[in-house]
């Protein structure tokens, strides 16, 4: 699903208009956006949980030349699905 999908059905599903919609996902991933750059998590029951992981500085290589590089240590967006969200993609009932 895209974003354009995300929006028709949203708009279905709570009978609001499609701008609307667009409105209320751009104000959803501006917050989450913000939240994260400030360093805290957003967690939503049920659904998941939005944090910023740190990843630490290691060692790889340039897969063209196989020349050893360095990769900087890096603070990266991840998802935790909560337990309700597992539950429903593995099919079970709640």
């Amino acid at each position: 699903m895209n974003r354009k999908e995300l929006i028709d059905a949203l708009s279905d599903k709570t009978g609001s208009s499609k701008a609307d919609a667009d409105r209320n996902i751009a104000a959803l991933i501006e917050i989450v956006t913000n939240t994260l750059k400030k360093g805290d998590n957003v967690a939503l029951v049920g659904f998941g949980t939005f944090e910023v992981r740190k990843r630490a500085a290691r060692a790889g290589r340039n897969p063209s030349t196989g020349e050893a590089i360095k990769i900087k240590a890096a603070k990266v967006p991840a998802f935790k699905a909560g337990a309700t969200l597992k539950t429903a993609v593995n099919g079970a009932k709640k």
